[in-house]
């Protein structure tokens, strides 16, 4: 099960955002108490079902003597990482500095991207969907892949 598409949501008072059914059911059954781990990247909130994370935090922390930029993008990620558990309504809690770093003031979109799903002011995410991707449809026949198109 992977998460996928889009979806608009409003955080409320408490700043706890519902998560639609489908990717409640995906994040039970990557992990089955609810948790996830929430960071940031790319200008949005990313969220990992906290198996994901897990195998992720050991890949990227095994790499021995990391360059600078490695290091400085652990210190975006891992510490930006924050342990969220879904609760009986089916929201997660979003920090200040979470919505800080994503510019979220409002309303949110939630973007599946497979194993993991992205969490996106709508004014910074449109200009990503709006540009040209010729360059990547390229790359991805280039890998083997057919998209039809």
């Amino acid at each position: 099960m992977f998460f996928r598409g889009r979806i608009l949501r409003s955080p409320d008072p408490k700043v706890r955002l519902m998560l639609p059914p489908e990717f409640r059911d995906i994040l039970a059954s990557r992990s089955p108490e609810g948790k996830a781990m929430l960071t940031t990247y790319d200008g949005c909130i990313v969220a990992f079902p906290m198996p994901d994370w897990k195998e992720f935090e050991e890949k990227i922390n095994s790499i021995k003597n990391p360059p600078r930029n490695v290091r400085d993008f652990r210190r975006l990620v891992i510490g930006g990482a924050e342990e969220m558990l879904l609760d009986a309504q089916g929201r997660i809690r979003l920090s200040r500095e979470h919505m800080s770093y994503a510019a979220i003031d409002g309303e949110a979109t939630l973007v599946g991207q497979g194993p993991r799903f992205e969490i996106w002011s709508p004014a910074r995410l449109t200009p990503v969907l709006e540009k040209s991707y010729d360059d990547v449809a390229q790359a991805i026949a280039d890998a083997g892949i057919d998209f039809g198109f």
